[in-house]
């Protein structure tokens, strides 16, 4: 009698914990359709607001800078109150920004937009240190690589759909080149659509919080039991974290990688409507699926929309190689995908900053899609090496996602100083230090598996 019960126990654990699982991959999918909206958003201020390359990158860098600031303290939240009230206070939060967000929006203030991305952005943090090794942690820990990766996948269809929506909301009419001008009505149709897109993902995210409270107890019941003194305050995470020489490597890699990501998104529709790129240029709108996205308004070269509706393909990229990457990775090393993906990220970057011209336009897009597996596979990886539980470690490789607010920052200097396409020197660093990486974790022993650590 009892294999039989044991079996059907088992059965239903199972059950549960893909149960749970769906309902964290939706919070994948909401925070990547609202992470993507900053690269419209960024070339929108940029004329709204009459802002240099740099000064309009400050919008990534308010959002990618709550990370930075935020991740140990809702590491620590996590660890006293475990996942399922973090989560729940993080979309709170993200409504709170929403809130700001219509407000700047309405008021036409540029000080409060950034002050509405950065409390969004650290409701998404919280989201982040939660979901990620939740995501490992819901099921057989041979297939923690297989399942965060999954769920990126989502993530990416997210931040594939917000410039699509982003551009056509924010950037019609809207002109940044040297010598056009802003007109009122433009300005005032670009704010509007900012105003329009963050009330319905104000509603999006009160839709998520009603959904995550009424799965609270499949989600609660799928997490793996927390050790006898398992919980620690901040300071004690803190600590962990930098003792750990994989950790702190992870949050190196993390902090390279979303840098170089995020730079190269946020910047892609303005070097796509540059005249060196495609600014003259009608070859884009020849290329099927990619024309049809666009949409061509009838003018010859590509307007700062119609390459602002063309980063869905960057992300989109990403979106096709995480659902290669997550068959890949059942099947081949982790490590040495990596070191691949970047190695070739890299060289891609290098032909646009050598070569130029309306085929460096085509080869940055594809960036996207070996941009795919980086995240999730250097967050395993560095769970798998790291000594430091999976709070303080999750904790500091979300605290590194504030590159997203560094390297952006400086690759707006550097393309106002030698053009956009030789900017892309800076990712082309990060990207083979990132396969540095890849080889050094491939070589390195596993300390646990990745899944198999404490989640709370």
């Amino acid at each position: 009698m009892n294999e039989p019960s044991q079996a059907t126990a088992q059965g239903g654990g199972r059950s549960t914990a893909m149960a749970a699982f769906a309902a964290v991959t939706v919070l994948f999918f909401a925070w990547g359709f609202i992470t993507s909206l900053i690269d419209p958003l960024v070339a929108a201020v940029k004329g709204i607001f009459t802002l240099s390359d740099a000064e309009a990158q400050l919008s990534a860098s308010a959002f990618f800078i709550a990370y930075g600031l935020m991740s140990f303290p809702a590491a620590a939240l996590i660890a006293r109150f475990h996942s399922v009230p973090s989560i729940l206070t993080a979309l709170s939060t993200m409504v709170v920004g929403c809130l700001v967000m219509l407000a700047a929006a309405n008021l036409a203030v540029y000080p409060l937009v950034l002050a509405g991305l950065f409390i969004l952005a650290s409701g998404i943090t919280i989201l982040q240190v939660a979901a990620n090794p939740l995501a490992a942690a819901l099921g057989d820990p041979k297939r923690s690589h297989f399942r965060l990766t999954f769920s990126q996948t989502f993530n990416s269809f997210g931040t594939f759909l917000g410039p699509l929506i982003g551009a056509h909301l924010f950037l019609e009419g809207v002109e940044v080149k040297e010598g056009t001008v802003v007109t009122e009505a433009v300005r005032a149709q670009a704010l509007a659509g900012i105003d329009a897109a963050y009330f319905w993902i104000c509603g999006l995210i009160v839709a998520l919080l009603l959904f995550f409270w009424v799965s609270r107890r499949i989600v609660n019941e799928a997490v793996p039991p927390a050790p006898i003194g398992a919980r620690a305050g901040m300071g004690e995470l803190i600590r962990e974290a930098f003792s750990s020489r994989w950790a702190l490597l992870g949050g190196l890699a993390i902090f390279l990688y979303v840098g170089a990501e995020v730079a190269i998104g946020t910047q892609m529709a303005l070097f796509l409507n540059s005249d060196a790129i495609w600014g003259q240029s009608d070859a884009p709108f020849g290329v099927p699926l990619l024309g049809l996205f666009m949409g061509s308004d009838g003018v010859s070269g590509v307007s700062l929309q119609e390459a602002g509706k063309a980063v869905a393909f960057y992300w989109g990229g990403a979106m096709v190689g995480r659902a290669i990457g997550s068959v890949l990775l059942a099947r081949f090393s982790a490590s040495k995908l990596l070191a691949i993906f970047t190695a070739i990220a890299a060289l891609l970057c290098l032909y646009v900053v050598l070569v130029g011209g309306v085929s460096a336009g085509f080869v940055a897009l594809s960036i996207g899609l070996f941009n795919s597996i980086m995240f999730p596979v250097i967050f395993t990886l560095t769970l798998e090496r790291s000594t430091a539980r999976a709070e303080a470690t999750s904790g500091l490789l979300c605290t590194a996602i504030v590159g997203g607010a560094v390297i952006p920052y400086f690759i707006g200097l550097l393309s106002g100083a030698v053009g956009y396409a030789a900017a892309l020197i800076l990712p082309t660093a990060c990207y083979v230090a990132l396969c540095v990486f890849a080889i050094a974790a491939g070589r390195a022993p596993a300390q646990q598996a990745s899944a198999g650590v404490t989640v709370h």
